[in-house]
């Protein structure tokens, strides 16, 4: 089976053209933001652009898409009209999903900003819960990120995400997303290959393979357990192409589609690279 390989993607000019600059470089996956990714709110998307996008994404070698919140997003702001812009704002996110037919939308749990994880996980599945009440019935996931946990970030522990879903009344509608530099940052040990196999084994016995729809493949310009945040292009940074190897050619992962988040220029030739230095790594049967 050929795995499952993309990018995020720009949407300049309209969501649309975003599957257009896909398809020309030749991805099977990609990740998109659904509004400018700076602002809360932003006008309602256009049906017709709507339509063209669905109509050129069944035309396309496109497998998988995944949509991003906006970073403004804190489901656990300790201040209440942030809060409150927050959870208004990822009902929003859900509802472009599910007009345009993307299936997760993928998020960082928040920040707690000093309240303390415990209180900022109850409030994240809080506005989770708050989220998928005024979404009844719809098909969009609400897809848990991995975090490097900088500053006061949730998620940079299996075990987080775990406390998180277990407080969430619609389980089904939850799913996650392993960022590779966030885990590594976090002080999970991928670049060893015992050390991978037991992280992977970790994550299956906290929170189950099953939940796992998506990998961010970024290595790390900083070392293992720095809780920094910062992406590099595959193999040039601490995680190394020994760690995406893993990735790569371990058999329970490859049915999960797999998006760069590393650095590009306006016509994304960069991820072509990283793309093609990802398939190398492959090992033939």
């Amino acid at each position: 089976m050929q795995q499952l390989l993309g990018a995020h993607t720009s949407i300049a000019g309209g969501v649309s053209k975003a599957v257009e600059l896909a398809e020309k470089l030749g991805f099977t996956a990609m990740q998109i933001f659904t509004k400018n990714n700076n602002r809360w709110f932003q006008k309602p998307l256009d049906e017709k652009e709507i339509n063209t996008f669905k109509l050129k994404l069944k035309k396309s070698h496109i497998k998988f898409v995944v949509s991003h919140d906006a970073y403004l997003i804190n489901l656990c702001a300790s201040d209440k009209e942030i809060l409150k812009k927050s959870r208004t704002a990822f009902i929003d996110e859900l509802e472009r999903c599910e007009l345009l037919g993307i299936p997760h939308l993928n998020f960082h749990p928040g920040s707690h900003i000093g309240a303390g994880e415990k209180d900022g996980i109850k409030l994240i599945a809080e506005s989770i819960n708050f989220a998928h009440d005024k979404t009844k019935g719809y098909n969009v996931s609400s897809m848990l990120e991995t975090t490097a946990g900088q500053g006061t970030a949730i998620g940079y522990r299996f075990e987080q995400l775990q406390e998180i879903i277990e407080l969430i009344d619609d389980k089904d509608r939850m799913t996650v997303c392993i960022d590779t530099a966030h885990i590594f940052a976090a002080g999970y040990d991928i670049k060893n290959p015992g050390n991978f196999k037991m992280v992977i084994k970790e994550f299956d016995d906290i929170i189950g393979l099953e939940r796992l729809k998506c990998f961010h493949m970024n290595d790390s310009k900083k070392e293992l357990g720095s809780r920094v945040d910062r992406h590099e292009h595959i193999g040039k940074g601490f995680i190394g192409l020994k760690g995406f190897s893993n990735i790569m050619n371990d058999r329970r992962l490859k049915k999960i589609p797999k998006i760069l988040e590393t650095p590009k220029g306006k016509e994304q030739l960069e991820d072509l690279e990283n793309l093609a230095v990802l398939r190398s790594l492959i090992k033939r049967a």
